[in-house]
Parts: structure tokens; sequence; C-alpha cells
């Protein structure tokens, strides 16, 4: 049974878990290699339960704080198979695809715990369609919608509906799978390659066109145990590759938390309008989602609506929320997949906090690889910096090489978020890498609040 969660920095919690930890300790199994899952690797090293902490396959940063098992996330019955072996106690899968695919069903077959939902439950992120079907079976506010198996018969929708618009492929495309058509050319032209060209593949062979709303974008997440629901915090990314927010979506450029227009009034508003209502009905359908949600939400006029649902941390969301938890994260995972979030809670740092992703030249097109990525140890010594890897190698001298689109996360907290900005982007002044670049104006919006207020 869990206890509260008491008061102090990662790693220190008081309740019924201390027993379980006392008598042996906790290993645990973090899956994925990217800049998410080495801050969860980070904030679960902290852990005053734990005693192994593996990432597979990892990347340089993980093998700071957990040892990395070359094992792909989506090799499922070798992650079975060492979990087995190893006496693991916890996995928690990082990424989106392996719980699509099944991590969690294979994981509980095998009797191993897993925070993460079943495929079944998965299908909110791996189908936009069902996440609308289940949104508005849950009374969900959201944006009205169609789905097109054609791409004659979605053009043809597009033309009498008019634009702005929305297309969204219909499968996973790693947050590359949305356009939000300005014109009826833009979204013809997305229609054409998701449906006809097959950019994405089998993700874009059906497409969702929804109406586009109006308001701010922030991205909401909640911890949960296939009944109850504790909100896991907020913040604001940057989707788009370019300063102003232009140009093309990406996985995200940067985040910032807390949004200043998520206030907790509206944090309640979203729990009870969008979280829990959707936990219920997957519950009634037999498909309970247990593990962390996250609802992408445009913060309208008329309240919080909802654009979407992932069913994992974000990334560079979870970034700046690990950061800010002040409790420690290994309890709270394990109530989720044992079903005792009735009687927990986590506890949050006044800081603010801000990721700034340093990405590789091209991206999210065709981008450079194999450059030296060189200064981190001086950006790292920046009060209030840690520095997450992405997209990184490491060489047998001990180099580190940029091997993929979004290569490192620069996270800092302050006192404000000015504070915490003006750290993050001092530690990318002392980078040195030829073919990276970054956002120059992440956390604008909350600055521009900040500022007028």
């Amino acid at each position: 049974m869990v206890g509260k969660v008491g008061i102090g920095k990662p790693g220190r919690l008081g309740g019924g878990q201390q027993a379980r930890g006392a008598s042996g300790g906790m290993r645990v199994l973090v899956v994925g290699s990217g800049g998410r899952e080495h801050a969860m690797c980070w904030a679960l090293s902290a852990s005053p339960l734990l005693t192994r902490l593996w990432c597979a396959p990892g990347n340089p940063g993980t093998a700071q704080v957990a040892q990395n098992v070359p094992i792909g996330a989506l090799d499922i019955a070798a992650l079975v198979a060492f979990a087995r072996e190893n006496d693991v106690d916890l996995v928690v899968p990082g990424p989106e695809a392996p719980l699509v695919a099944g991590i969690a069903d294979a994981m509980a077959a095998a009797k191993i715990a897993c925070c993460g939902p079943t495929a079944a439950a998965a299908r909110l992120e791996g189908s936009k369609s069902f996440m609308k079907e289940i949104a508005d079976a849950a009374g969900v506010p959201t944006a009205a919608w169609e789905r097109f198996d054609d791409a004659e018969a979605a053009a043809g929708f597009v033309r009498r509906r008019g634009t702005p618009i929305v297309v969204k492929a219909d499968g996973l495309a790693a947050g590359k799978g949305v356009v939000v058509a300005a014109s009826e050319a833009e979204a013809l032209a997305a229609i054409d390659a998701f449906m006809i060209d097959r950019t994405l593949g089998e993700a874009g062979a059906s497409v969702v066109i929804e109406e586009c709303l109006l308001g701010e974008e922030a991205s909401f997440f909640a911890l949960c145990d296939g009944v109850n629901a504790i909100p896991f915090g907020a913040a604001q990314d940057h989707k788009r590759v370019g300063e102003g927010d232009v140009g093309p979506n990406t996985g995200g450029m940067g985040a910032y938390s807390p949004p200043p227009a998520l206030t907790h009034a509206y944090a309640d508003d979203v729990m009870a309008r969008i979280i829990r209502p959707v936990l219920g009905e997957l519950a009634r359908r037999g498909t309970p989602f247990r593990g962390i949600l996250f609802a992408g939400l445009m913060l309208t006029a008329d309240g919080p609506k909802l654009i979407e649902f992932n069913v994992r941390l974000g990334d560079p969301e979870a970034q700046t929320l690990l950061p800010r938890l002040r409790s420690d994260l290994l309890p709270g995972l394990l109530a989720a997949c044992e079903g005792e979030l009735g009687r927990f809670d986590l506890r949050w740092r006044d800081d603010s906090a801000i990721a700034v992703v340093m990405a590789a030249r091209g991206y999210p097109g065709e981008f450079a690889r194999g450059s030296e990525v060189k200064g981190l140890a001086e950006a790292a010594s920046v009060p209030g910096v840690t520095i997450f890897h992405g997209g990184t190698r490491a060489t047998d001298d001990g180099r580190i090489l940029a091997v993929g689109g979004r290569v490192l996360t620069v996270s800092a907290t302050g006192a404000s978020l000015e504070a915490a900005r003006s750290a993050a982007y001092v530690a990318l002044s002392r980078i040195e890498w030829r073919d990276g670049f970054y956002r120059r104006d992440i956390g604008w919006r909350g600055l521009a609040v900040a500022r007028s207020a």
C-alpha cells in the first residue's frame, strides 16, 4: 500500500512503499533512448527505493545514471526475457511505439509490473479516430471531425468545409503527422502526401480532418491507475521548427513549465471534464488506462478542449516536468500499477523550468550526422542546468557525436521563468557544435504574460 508522498528532493517519500524498498530495493527497467528516457532515469536514480536501474537501449546520458542494455525499444520478446532473467520489479516504457505494440500486455503475461497502458488502451495515441470516438462517447469537448480512407473524399470534405482546417494522419507519426492548413492548397497537399505519396507509411493511409480550434495550446499530464488519476504537471511545447512558431512541425523544439494560462482552477476543470470521463469510458469498455495520460489541449474562450491524447510523457515536456517534481517518482509509478492513486499525491517545486532542444542542421527533414558536440561539462556547470541526451553516441575515446535529429535538451530551473530561461541560454552558449541549432525564443508566451503582470 502507498501512503502520501513526503516533501523533499527527488528520492524522498513516506508511507507504505518504504518497506518494499527496505526489503531488497526495486529493480527498474526504463525502455527508450531519447531525452525523455534520460530525464526519467535521472529522476528515478535519486530514489532511495532503487537498487538497480537499466535503460534499453539508452544513450550516453542514461549511461551516467543507469546501465544501458543493447535491446531495442520494439524488441518486446527480448525485453521480457531480460526483465525475467534480471528479476526486474518494474518496467517503465518511455516512447509510444512499444506501448502501442503491446509491451504492457507482454509484461503482464510474464507477471512483471509495467507502468503503461495495454495495447488496447494505447490506441488513444495509436489511432486519432479511436481517440475521437472515445472523446465523443465520454462527452469530452473536442473539435468536430471526420475520418477518411479515400483521398478524393477527404479532399472533397476540405473543399466543402473551407479553411483553416487540420489534417492528421490517423496512425503514429512521431509528431509529424499533423498539418494545420491555412489554405485549401495546403490541406490538399497534406492529404496527397499522407494518403497517396505515403510519406508517413501506413500511418497516413487514413486521415482525420477536424475543425481548427482557436486559443492557446498546452500539454497536461495525469498519472492514472485505471480508475483514479492525479495531475502530473503541465507544460507548453514549441512544435514549429522556427522562431516565432514558423516552419514545419517537429517532435518539439522546447517547452516550459508551468504555463501561466493553465491555473490550478483550469487544471481542476481539465481533470473533471477530460481526464476522468475518458478513464471512465475506457474502464467501461474493459480497457482501463494505467500510466501517464498526456492531453494536448486548446485553452479556448469556452474552456479547455481536447486536441489529442498521447499515452506517455512528452519529449521535451518531461525535461521540464521532472526537474520540478519534488516527490519521489518511483512510488508514484508503482501506485499507478497497483491501483493505489486514490490515496496518493505528488508534490511539486514552485520553481519554473524550461527545456531548449538542440537539433541537427536540416531537422525535421534530412539532417546532418556524425559531428562532434563539445562543451557539455562547461554547459552543465551553469547553476540550475541539467543536460539530457537524445540523439547522441559516445565514442571509445569519450567524444560525443550527434547521430539523431533532436540531439540534446538543455533544461534549467529557476525562481522565475525568466531566470530559468537565462540559465538555459547561458549553458547553450557554451556548447560547441557546428551542425547544431536551437530556437532562441523558447518560453516567449510565458515571458510575455509574466512581464505584463
